[in-house]
């Protein structure tokens, strides 16, 4: 045990399964001081039980490490406040906060309800501001903080999940803003897009859906079934240690073996005129230019 995070106070949101379990598990490992939060509900963000975060905590302290649990949501300003006063109140500060409560409410976007949409941005993007906020408060006093976000290659785009996606791409740009920020207390903000089998990426049904396509010979089942949850947890240490000091307002990808780098947004190609482009202009000059070559990701159905 090398102890990089010897007597840091971490805080993980989500923290009973999946990737939050695993972030967990190594801070503490690695000598930080974890409190680990989880409502305890449902994927679909129904229910509650204290039950996930209080199994995390025995295990840490079976193995010699310090935790404390927290039930709060992270969908209210109530909620993130209570989070981190359960940091101070049991440890004295809060050094690191890794922003991983998520829920789903998949549906196709001319089905999907008011609701629906609410609840996904509230646990997600609200969820990364309610904690966020209040945990900065301290990280400016102190000079010191580390802030990982959690966000998701959904955000690039994938069917049914609208609501998903616009939380999670949201959060990237939440990371950029937050780094810029925090930079000057040294405090630092990332964000990562972990490709890990949780309760949220592999669904039974999904899993099933997978299986029968690959038995009809279609495409085979993706390796994302396949990837632990625990592989992304080193380089979410990585990201609370001393040692990533100077990575400020970045966006990765980890899965398995592999830590991805992610592109910032930047012009790719530009048309230039001294003053306004007319519509007759643009339709004439668009396909040769800036949309030449691009695809359609998803075209119309012939017929």
């Amino acid at each position: 045990m090398a102890e990089i995070l010897k007597d840091r106070v971490a805080v993980v949101t989500g923290a009973g399964r999946g990737v939050g379990r695993g972030s967990a598990m190594l801070m503490a490992q690695e000598g930080a001081k974890v409190v680990v939060n989880d409502l305890g509900g449902t994927p679909n963000g129904t229910g509650a039980s204290a039950s996930p975060a209080e199994q995390v905590v025995a295990e840490i302290k079976s193995k010699g490490g310090k935790a404390v649990a927290s039930y709060d949501s992270v969908a209210s300003m109530k909620g993130g406040e209570s989070i981190i006063k359960t940091a101070v109140d049991s440890f004295g500060r809060v050094d690191i906060l890794v922003n991983n409560a998520g829920i789903l409410r998949d549906r196709m976007i001319y089905n999907m309800g008011e609701e629906e949409w609410d609840a996904v941005i509230a646990v997600h993007l609200k969820g990364h501001f309610a904690c966020t906020k209040f945990a900065s408060i301290m990280m400016r006093q102190q000079h010191y903080g580390r802030i990982i976000n959690v966000g998701s290659t959904s955000g690039l785009g994938n069917m049914g999940q609208a609501n998903y996606s616009a939380a999670k791409e949201g959060i990237v740009g939440f990371t950029r803003t937050v780094a810029r920020d925090l930079g000057r207390y040294g405090v630092t903000c990332n964000a990562i897009r972990p490709r890990a089998a949780t309760r949220l990426t592999v669904t039974p049904e999904l899993l099933a859906a997978w299986q029968k396509r690959a038995a009809a010979g279609g495409p085979a089942i993706p390796d994302v079934a396949q990837l632990d949850p625990n592989d992304v947890a080193p380089f979410v240490v990585y990201l609370a240690s001393e040692a990533a000091g100077n990575v400020n307002g970045y966006d990765f990808e980890v899965g398995g073996g592999i830590v991805s780098l992610m592109s910032q947004p930047t012009r790719i190609k530009t048309l230039y005129k001294k003053g306004r482009w007319d519509v007759a202009e643009l339709i004439d000059i668009m396909p040769k230019t800036l949309t030449d070559g691009l695809v359609n990701p998803a075209p119309p159905e012939p017929g």
